[in-house]
């Protein structure tokens, strides 16, 4: 085992549980402990980050919770990262279901949330569990995560239809869960985005915005009259009742784009919840999917995706053009990493060309929190040549961005990106 792959679950997570659980006089901050107890911690921690033997030359040996952790931790890293020649890949779970379902219980009781996440996605990667996610106890063990949703859907054509309505249960937690942290924001900066878009400063009498048109006026008070004279009104025209603007959020569902199409599912759905929006949602492979009649549950739409597979970005644009009425109010949303299978020089074209008539063009490397993408530099940078520079988005930032686009104003692009 590497002590990369132990750093990787284990110092973050144990330095805030694991005093309590250390040896008699080890507890509490490091700070006050005496110099001999402060070493005794010291080399503890490090035995559990290097793993190995008893000691593993720290000549510290574990006891207690201390070696539950160990073990929890060697089940999944403890043996090689390579297969000898000819062999399969061992490690500690290997492919029974109690096992590995003790092994789940055994890391969140052991370990924080996040750290949870982490092993789990590394159970999947390093010891190739996916299949015993097609099991209903297996899918009720294990932490919900948007990482965990995108191997679910990959999955979801082998599913068998005993664990079809757990994978949706456990999918529908982590959406809920998004859309509780996401929606109000979202609608809230979109609103306001919408209603400065549409001011109008000659507004008829039952459209004056008072609050607005009080706050811009506020040097024209009159003291002995106490009242405002309004020299400039502001209001909302009659569009504010109808849809102001066209939204498509154009989606790669290949299978690195797991985390932004869960994501994006939900942003959607929220989107669509606005009247004074008009959403599309498109997902796409080498093939085209308009999911846009789903977007009332996000669930259905996750489901209705196929993540794997070829990418022909060229097709997906051809199509949200084609569905284009009024492209000066459209926004566009392409959510890929631009790897394109289909054709480079006419994926640009179009891109230009609805660029030329008006139409908002925003590009998305992701929409995660996983950090830097794995994406073409060529066609990002032949994008930013045409006025449409390609980042990396956090779902934080996605209001913000959205918000921008419909005023047409600059984007917030990060400095990383």
């Amino acid at each position: 085992m590497t002590t990369e792959a132990r750093a990787t679950g284990l110092p973050r997570g144990t330095s805030a549980q694991t005093g309590a659980a250390g040896p008699a006089g080890a507890g509490g901050p490091a700070g006050a402990l005496d110099p001999e107890a402060a070493t005794r911690e010291r080399l503890r921690r490090w035995r559990l980050v290097l793993g190995g033997d008893a000691a593993d030359g720290t000549g510290h040996a574990l006891t207690g919770r201390d070696a539950a952790m160990d073990g929890a931790l060697a089940a999944l890293y403890g043996k090689r990262d390579k297969p000898a020649a000819g062999k399969e890949r061992a490690a500690g779970l290997g492919a029974s279901a109690p096992a590995v379902a003790r092994w789940l219980g055994d890391i969140r009781r052991y370990f924080p949330s996040s750290v949870v996440q982490v092993m789990q996605r590394d159970a999947i990667d390093r010891l190739g569990l996916s299949t015993l996610l097609l099991e209903p106890e297996m899918l009720e063990a294990v932490q919900a995560d948007v990482h965990l949703v995108g191997t679910l859907l990959s999955l979801n054509k082998a599913m068998p239809e005993t664990t079809k309505e757990t994978a949706r249960a456990v999918v529908r937690k982590v959406v809920e869960d998004l859309e509780k942290r996401l929606a109000t924001r979202t609608r809230a900066t979109l609103t306001g985005a919408l209603d400065r878009s549409a001011r109008v400063h000659r507004p008829r009498h039952h459209d004056i915005d008072w609050n607005r048109t009080i706050a811009a006026n506020l040097k024209h008070y009159l003291p002995e009259h106490r009242t405002v004279v309004p020299e400039r009104l502001i209001g909302y025209g009659r569009a504010s009742r109808s849809v102001k603007k066209d939204v498509v959020l154009c989606v790669d569902q290949s299978g690195s784009m797991a985390a932004s199409v869960v994501h994006a599912s939900v942003f959607g759905a929220v989107l669509a919840s606005m009247r004074s929006v008009s959403t599309r949602f498109v997902v796409f492979d080498t093939a085209v999917v308009d999911l846009t009649d789903r977007l009332d549950d996000p669930v259905d739409v996750l489901f209705g995706t196929q993540l794997g597979g070829g990418t022909d970005i060229n097709r997906a644009l051809a199509y949200c053009q084609s569905r284009i009425t009024r492209p000066t109010e459209t926004v566009v949303v392409l959510i890929s990493d631009l790897y394109e299978g289909g054709i480079r020089d006419e994926m640009l074209k179009r891109v230009a060309a609805m660029k030329a008539s008006g139409v908002q063009f925003v590009t998305l490397l992701a929409l995660s929190d996983d950090g830097a993408p794995a994406y073409d530099r060529d066609h990002a940078a032949a994008l930013a040549a045409l006025g449409t520079p390609a980042f990396a988005c956090t779902p934080d930032l996605f209001p913000e961005v959205m918000a921008a686009a419909i005023e047409k104003r600059p984007l917030p692009i990060p400095d990383t990106a």
